[in-house]
């Protein structure tokens, strides 16, 4: 079965042999470009790091797996302690699950368990796991599958609503909007009136994704997050983080929460970057008073994988990977900046792109029709345009994530600057598929 496609889908799925680099390659012998590391994980690209491999076969060797609540295996310390110095304040990581979604149902637990509290506020352009909670919690049509029916968790609207403006003006995803303070004030007290309305202390936390990912690479404009996390103190709300996507350096920083000045969470989730996604792992990492909650109850949450060994020895490694060797800065000051042109020169060579958005190596292109109207809801299915646009992707040579009428540019953070105008021009020619196909 397929997952978020239909079964009968599986038949355009090509079948990859192996991978080199930022390249994977078929069954064919066709070569493709990973336009955006799978779905935005696989940030070391498909030459997995040697020390990564070994010292997963050793752990294997040594002890391969502990029940998390009968032993704790050497790495773990290790793991915790190298995070723990890289975690900005005194955040400290508590669990290691296995994916991003149970990562988020551990942080909403703790939230709950501290608080007291039922509910669970989130954004609308959010996504969050497929589980019940974290489905429940996402906000995106991917929850309409069986998740609205888990009761305790209500939507709010971000600063970048598709169809109205927060405020006098408008108020779009245009960085140049960003500094817009009327819009900002207007967003967060809409925000704070429906808190008001649900009742404060009914919310447990606030979970947000820093920097939206499958919404469309959403950054907050300048002063938001820094009110969200006053009204988060205002109201007693724990506010939660998820950093699934973007965590370990896709943003040009190692956490996406630190483009945002003097704002701390109470909980932070990670997964993907954490080990590259070479191995499945996440984290939920928390502040001291969260964790001290928890030393005379359980947290009451569990996994039987929960910091399984050999995870977290191929995460050790991955992240020593990124820090050895700068990788991060690479991203933030000298891939990152290319990027940014190349995103900015596609958005102008394509009248069928309306704006676009890039951070570090982390990019959304909007489509529009001619009349300005959105050609597709992330629900609806694709149309004729867009099924000729993937055709002409994947013969130019892409492989990536699609979520029209966003169009996600997130290559591997190892990429080099010949493979990234390649994959840039790549682009380009299929884009002028879109925009003959949308009547441009």
């Amino acid at each position: 079965m397929m997952t978020w496609a239909p079964g009968k889908d599986r038949e355009n799925v090509m079948n990859v042999t192996h991978g080199e680099g930022v390249y994977l390659f078929d069954d064919k012998g066709n070569r493709y470009l990973d336009w955006t590391s799978q779905a935005v994980c696989s940030n070391l690209g498909h030459s997995i790091p040697k020390e990564i491999i070994d010292a997963a076969a050793y752990q294997m060797s040594v002890v391969p797996f502990l029940y998390g609540g009968m032993g704790i295996p050497e790495v773990r310390v290790r793991l915790n302690q190298l995070l723990n110095e890289l975690l900005p304040g005194d955040l400290g990581v508590a669990v290691y699950p296995s994916s991003g979604a149970e990562a988020n149902e551990a942080g909403m637990m703790m939230a709950r368990r501290v608080t007291g509290r039922p509910k669970i506020l989130s954004w609308f352009r959010s996504y969050h796991g497929a589980t019940a909670g974290a489905g429940a919690a996402t906000g995106d049509s991917r929850r309409w599958y069986g998740s609205d029916v888990v009761p305790g968790h209500i939507k709010a609207f971000n600063p970048f609503p598709l169809f109205f403006s927060h405020g006098a003006g408008v108020f779009d995803d245009d960085y140049d909007d960003h500094d817009t303070a009327a819009q900002v004030e207007s967003a967060l007290l809409m925000l704070e009136e429906q808190i008001l309305n649900e009742g404060p202390e009914e919310i447990a936390s606030f979970i947000v994704e820093p920097i939206v990912g499958a919404g469309g690479c959403l950054v907050m404009p300048v002063g938001y997050m820094q009110g969200v996390r006053a009204i988060c103190d205002k109201y007693g709300i724990l506010l939660h983080f998820d950093e699934v996507m973007v965590g370990f350096g896709r943003t040009g920083k190692m956490f996406g929460f630190q483009h945002y000045d003097g704002v701390l969470p109470d909980i932070v989730t990670c997964a993907k970057g954490i080990s590259s996604s070479s191995v499945p792992l996440s984290m939920t990492a928390c502040r001291p008073h969260i964790m001290e909650a928890f030393d005379n109850k359980p947290l009451g949450w569990g996994s039987t994988y929960q910091a399984h060994a050999v995870a977290m020895a191929a995460a050790y490694e991955s992240i020593k990977y990124l820090v050895k060797n700068d990788v991060i800065n690479y991203v933030g000051n000298e891939i990152g900046p290319i990027f940014e042109e190349r995103m900015h020169d596609i958005a102008n060579d394509h009248p069928c792109i309306k704006q676009y958005r890039a951070v570090g190596l982390f990019g959304c292109l909007d489509v529009h029709n001619p009349d300005g109207t959105i050609p597709r809801l992330q629900h609806e299915k694709a149309n004729e345009a867009f099924v000729k646009y993937k055709k002409a992707y994947k013969e130019n040579g892409l492989n990536g994530l699609h979520r029209y009428p966003h169009i996600h540019c997130a290559p591997p953070l190892v990429i080099n600057k010949d493979e990234l105008l390649d994959g840039f021009d790549r682009l380009d020619q299929t884009l002028n598929v879109l925009d003959e196909e949308l009547g441009f």
